[in-house]
């Protein structure tokens, strides 16, 4: 099994050097710093609260330094941990509760009164005020400590529980191993320029496995620094990529529109920035272009919280070239693109994707089921219908449970948004399947217009659709929004568009 103990190495190489920073408070902690966090954390546990190796320990909190220590306590001793989103209801986070079974809960004091809200707190065996852990930890983080011994775990232990948003039906606990954990960070490294000399500013929710291992735990791994943001501001974010000299961010095209919307992106420079790493769904063509305009490419990736994250990139050389790209397989995945019967399709054939490797999951939690339902022979179905060109440069083509049938043909909505994106006027495009007499169902646009947009835009657009389009995939009706609903991690929110 691959070291999984990261902290005690750099603590030994580069005690001095800071690890992360908070970017709200300036509180920072090195390597030797989280050394000493882990091995007190890990005493403390144990003695003060009773967790054991693979106890889980759930955790309602913004980015912050003590959720670093966590990870590398978890990485000495072999507890779980269980992030949970804080922008749950009390039930909500009563079912995720209820699943996970954690040891300890520690919460955040702004979160608490949400989380006592509801019934399954009250049957955990312990509690801790993440007030308490940041004390403890600031107490402890420059003391002397016993060595807490390295407890031996499997490569499919558990490290992360992560839960998926459940925008259908219950969310599902995606276990993250330390297996995934490893090679998601070699992965990374082979893809991008991931070194002890790189620098990021991480405003991804702790939630989501974008916040931890698109670059946190893979800068972890290699030595790095990373500033952590509580909330994401726009003109903060541009300021800190300055300030600090990142050499990588990643966001979501929303998080990334923002940033060029803002007042301060005009004059802003980025000399040290190698470029955007952009995941979560397809950044529109137009966005490419502004930030390209500004010397900072992109590197469009693909990614999901059951295998990697971090499984395609597309090289900043091709940003322009094969726009809408996901780019090629990172090293240590394998692929398949296969058909509804599971049998591999011609090439340039939309399929689903399966994916293999040794980032892949070793299931859901306490969920049999679906982790049978989700797996073939090793290789994960991933839900996402893509196709490969020539150059083996994927595409996604759009979510299975996304596309709709009109009049017979099959229409990815993707395909539709990318078009209606692309028109100056617009600013964001969804695209639904709703009922229709005669073809069965059609498809109904949701557009933002940019501040120019003009009357009698839909019929514009309209005829915009029917000259990039077959006739079958032009919306049949558009419904202008100030906004599109979206979900935690800034992705549109379609199930709040069908209701």
């Amino acid at each position: 099994m691959p070291q999984q103990d990261w902290t005690a190495r750099w603590a030994l190489y580069s005690p001095e050097k800071v690890a992360v920073r908070e970017a709200e408070t300036g509180r920072t902690l090195t390597y030797g710093q989280l050394d000493r966090l882990s091995d007190a954390l890990c005493t403390h546990l144990q003695q003060q609260y009773g967790v054991q190796t693979g106890d889980r320990i759930a955790l309602l909190a913004e980015n912050n330094l003590e959720y670093i220590a966590l990870f590398a306590a978890m990485q000495r001793m072999g507890f779980v941990l269980v992030p949970l989103n804080y922008r749950l209801a009390s039930a909500e986070l009563d079912y995720l509760l209820k699943d996970a079974a954690p040891k300890l809960v520690i919460c955040e004091d702004k979160f608490e009164a949400t989380l006592k809200a509801g019934e399954v707190l009250a049957k955990v065996p312990h509690y801790l005020p993440w007030a308490t852990l940041e004390s403890f930890c600031e107490a402890q983080k420059d003391e002397a400590q016993p060595p807490f011994p390295l407890q031996a775990v499997g490569e499919d232990h558990p490290a992360f529980i992560l839960y998926t948003s459940g925008t259908t039906g219950f969310p599902k606990g995606a276990i993250y191993s330390h297996k995934m954990l490893f090679w998601n960070s070699i992965n990374t490294a082979m893809s991008l320029i991931v070194n002890t000399e790189s620098r990021t500013v991480n405003v991804m929710p702790p939630f989501h496995t974008g916040g931890w291992n698109v670059l946190t735990t893979p800068f972890l791994h290699h030595g790095a620094y990373t500033v952590l943001m509580r909330k994401f501001d726009p003109e903060r974010v541009l300021q800190l990529l300055q300030e600090e000299r990142a050499t990588l961010f990643m966001g979501v095209p929303t998080i990334l529109k923002m940033m060029a919307d803002a007042p301060g992106f005009e004059a802003a420079q980025f000399p040290d920035l190698y470029y955007l790493i952009v995941g979560g769904e397809p950044m529109p063509i137009p966005l490419i272009e502004q930030w390209d305009a500004k010397g900072v490419p992109v590197r469009q990736g693909y990614g999901m919280t059951e295998v990697g994250p971090n499984l395609f990139s597309l090289h900043q050389a091709d940003a322009i070239r094969k726009k809408g790209s996901i780019g090629r397989p990172n090293f240590y995945v394998q692929t398949r693109i296969v058909d509804a019967q599971g049998q591999d399709v011609a090439p340039g054939t939309p399929g689903e994707l399966w994916l293999k490797g040794p980032m892949v999951t070793p299931g859901y939690w306490q969920n049999e089921a679906a982790t049978q339902k989700a797996v073939t022979d090793g290789w994960f179905h991933t839900g996402d219908m893509v196709r490969a060109d020539e150059g083996h440069y994927f595409f996604v083509v759009d979510r299975i449970k996304n596309m709709y049938i009109s009049g017979g043909e099959n229409v990815y909505p993707a395909e539709v948004e990318r078009v209606l994106q692309a028109h100056p006027s617009v600013a964001e495009a969804a695209v639904i399947g709703v009922p229709d007499e005669k073809w069965g169902e059609a498809g109904r646009a949701f557009v933002v217009l940019h501040a120019t947009g003009k009357a009698g835009e839909a019929e514009i657009l309209r005829a915009y659709c029917k000259a990039h389009l077959a006739k079958f995939k032009v919306p049949r009706d558009i419904v202008f929004l100030d906004e599109l609903p979206k979900n935690d991690t800034g992705k549109i929110n379609r199930a709040a568009l069908k209701g």
